[in-house]
């Protein structure tokens, strides 16, 4: 996906980012922040953080403390309109992160703001504004009423907020509509398959307008199709509307598939944090080149990998293609017509790629970009 918080991170581990800028040079604000973040359970959780402690592999802080770390000195940045993505093995932190931005989950330390506002800071009356109206969560688990009708599951968190009946229902019905639910307004949960569950689930975050939607891995309990025909609805929504959404999968092709940028985690801790491309072509380390080892190379990295300057009469000839095409177009494309194609942007021919530098990518050798 593509979106005004994408970026090109560096692939150094490091757990900070910056947004690329957009089409005017400028960055898209930052909705979240989060610095320096951890989350201990355990006695004395408070004594672990800026210790000695700290450093210590979980096994041994367990031993020594009865303490488990499960964020641990965590640092991002969520831009506005950006699908970013924290994914991790089962244990890696990555529900406890989520949680714990809107205090779900009290943090241990750090700081996490919303539009600059410390959450941390927050009354209890200004926290439930936070979970009422800017950030909603889509959890795994989809915590339908059973009691209550689709429409009437939707428009809870307007009833909530205090909405008249009449109004709530009929911006509920919009909702539903939108995740293709119309005409479902009068079954009740138990009538519904898992799909169309988990889609109330997501309508109902939608109804109060959030500016932010959390996922808690809101798909892994589906069957590999329907998972698939809700990662394609997620997909549909943010082009439609841009919204920010902060996604939590432990499933690899997910993550790659959904985020503009990516947070793998491990042990409580960001590894990498990049885009799909970046993680893929570029891995920071060990782990993550085991992560993301089966993962077909041409159908995630771009173009720009395998680009390199024309030379004489190739700007004007042969087919074009996007810088944002895969690996896997442009070796379609370039089979086709026998020659280089150009990489083409707003007109201007930023480059070729050939045959050999397409498979070079694939092989994990890049060309290297031509100067844009």
């Amino acid at each position: 996906m593509t979106g005004a918080g994408t970026s090109k991170a560096t692939n150094t581990g490091t757990t900070t980012a910056v947004a690329a800028p957009g089409s005017d040079g400028t960055q898209a604000p930052a909705v979240f922040s989060v610095r320096d973040l951890w989350k201990v359970f355990g006695p004395r959780a408070d004594r672990i953080p800026g210790s000695e402690l700290a450093a210590l592999p979980a096994a041994e802080l367990r031993e020594r403390t009865g303490c488990t770390a499960a964020v641990r000195d965590v640092s991002f940045d969520v831009r506005k309109g950006e699908v970013f993505v924290v994914m991790g093995l089962s244990g890696s932190g990555k529900s406890t992160l989520v949680r714990c931005l809107t205090r779900l989950i009290e943090p241990t330390s750090g700081s996490v703001a919303i539009d600059g506002e410390d959450v941390l800071a927050m009354s209890p009356a200004r926290l439930r504004e936070l979970r009422r109206h800017r950030a909603s969560m889509v959890f795994q688990h989809f915590g339908l009423l059973p009691h209550r009708s689709v429409i009437d599951n939707v428009a809870y968190g307007l009833e909530i907020q205090g909405l008249g009946k009449a109004a709530r229902r009929e911006k509920a019905a919009e909702i539903v509509a939108k995740v293709g639910l119309e005409g479902m307004e009068s079954r009740r949960p138990s009538q519904l398959s898992g799909g169309q569950q988990q889609r109330v689930g997501l309508a109902r975050a939608l109804a109060v307008d959030p500016e932010v939607l959390l996922f808690d891995e809101p798909f892994s309990a589906l069957d590999p199709l329907i998972r698939r025909d809700m990662q394609e609805e997620v997909i549909r929504l943010h082009r439609e509307e841009g919204r920010t959404m902060i996604f939590i999968t432990h499933d690899l092709s997910e993550a790659l598939k959904l985020g503009d940028r990516i947070a793998l985690m491990r042990d409580g801790r960001i590894v990498q944090l990049g885009t799909p491309e970046e993680i893929v072509g570029s891995p920071a380390d060990e782990y993550v080149r085991d992560f993301v080892r089966d993962v077909p190379r041409e159908q995630v990295m771009t173009v720009r990998t395998a680009m390199r300057p024309a030379v004489a009469g190739e700007a004007e000839a042969g087919p074009s293609i996007g810088p944002d095409a895969t690996v896997f177009e442009a070796i379609e494309a370039v089979a086709r017509s026998g020659v280089s194609a150009r990489v083409v942007e707003n007109g201007r021919c930023l480059g070729v790629v050939d045959h050999a530098g397409l498979l070079g990518v694939v092989a994990g050798v890049p060309t290297g970009k031509a100067a844009a």
